[in-house]
C-alpha cells in the first residue's frame, strides 16, 4: 500500500471491530498517530531484524536517490524545502531535486541502518551514521573510495573496501569487478524498495512524515526477509511471499 489514505481505508475495512473509533476519526488523525509511533516502528523492525540470522560484519553500503518532485517544479516546490537540495542520480545520468536515503545492508541481504541526507550531501558524509558502534569490512562503489577516510576508520575496526574511483585507471580490476559482484545485491534491495514498495513516491510535506513511511517499508521488507528464512526460501525473493 503505497499511500496513508490505502492503509487507512483497508483498516477502516477490516478491523473496525478492534478499533471502533475508525468509524468517526479522520484519516489526517490517524496518520499524525501513526507518524507519532515512528519509534514503536524503530524498535519492532529491531526485534525482527534480530531474529533473522545475518552477519553484522559484512556489510553493503549505498544510497539511492529520493526526488520530491519533478525537476520543472523544484524552485517552487514547498515539499520537504527544509532538507531537499539538487543532487546528481548516476544511474539516470541527470540532476534531481529532493534526498537520498543512504543504507547499511547486512548479509545476506537486511537492512541494518538508513538515514536521510539532502541530494548534495557526499556519501562519505553519511558514513558515521551507518558505522556507528560497528565493526568488519564495508563494501561500496566508487564513491567511496577513499584512502583518507578507509585510514580515518580503520582504528575503529571497520575496513572500508571500494573500487579505485576511475573504472579507466583502476590498477586491481579483478579486485574491482570483485566487489562490485557483491555489492548487487543491494540494488536488489533497492529494486525491491522501488517496485514494490513504491520508496521514490514522496507525498510527505516533512521529515516527520517521510521517516515514518520509511521505516514501515523497510519493517515491511524485513519481516519479509523473514518469513522467506523460515520457510527455508533465499532470503531475497520476495515473490515467494508477496503476492
Amino acid at each position: 500500500m503505497e499511500q496513508d489514505s490505502a492503509c487507512f481505508a483497508y483498516f477502516r475495512r477490516h478491523y473496525v471491530h478492534f478499533f471502533p473509533a475508525l468509524r468517526t476519526l479522520h484519516r489526517t488523525t490517524v496518520v499524525r498517530q501513526a507518524a507519532n509511533q515512528w519509534r514503536l516502528k524503530e524498535r519492532l523492525w529491531q526485534r525482527v531484524l534480530a531474529q533473522i540470522p545475518h552477519d553484522a560484519t559484512f556489510a553493503i553500503i549505498d544510497s539511492f536517490p529520493l526526488p520530491v518532485c519533478q525537476f520543472a517544479r523544484a524552485y517552487r516546490c514547498r515539499r520537504l524545502r527544509e532538507a531537499a537540495a539538487f543532487g546528481k542520480d548516476t544511474l539516470a545520468r541527470q540532476t534531481f531535486y529532493g534526498l537520498r536515503v543512504h543504507v547499511r545492508l547486512e548479509w545476506p541481504g537486511v537492512i541494518a541502518r538508513f538515514c536521510v541526507a539532502p541530494a548534495n550531501v557526499h556519501e562519505l558524509t553519511a558514513l558515521p551514521a551507518l558505522t556507528e558502534q560497528t565493526a568488519g569490512a564495508l563494501v561500496g562503489d566508487r564513491n567511496y573510495w577513499s584512502p583518507t577516510t578507509t585510514a580515518e576508520w580503520q582504528p575503529h575496526g571497520v575496513e572500508l573496501l571500494a573500487p579505485y574511483r576511475s573504472a579507466k585507471r583502476d590498477p586491481h580490476p579483478s579486485w574491482s569487478a570483485l566487489l562490485s559482484r557483491m555489492r548487487y545485491r543491494i540494488d536488489t534491495v533497492f529494486g525491491h524498495l522501488v517496485d514494490r514498495c513504491a520508496v521514490k513516491r514522496v507525498w510527505a510535506r516533512d521529515l516527520w512524515h517521510l521517516c515514518s513511511r520509511l521505516l514501515r517499508k523497510v519493517l515491511m521488507h524485513t519481516l519479509v526477509v523473514l518469513l522467506n528464512v523460515e520457510l527455508g526460501n533465499p532470503p531475497l525473493h520476495l515473490a515467494q511471499v508477496v503476492a
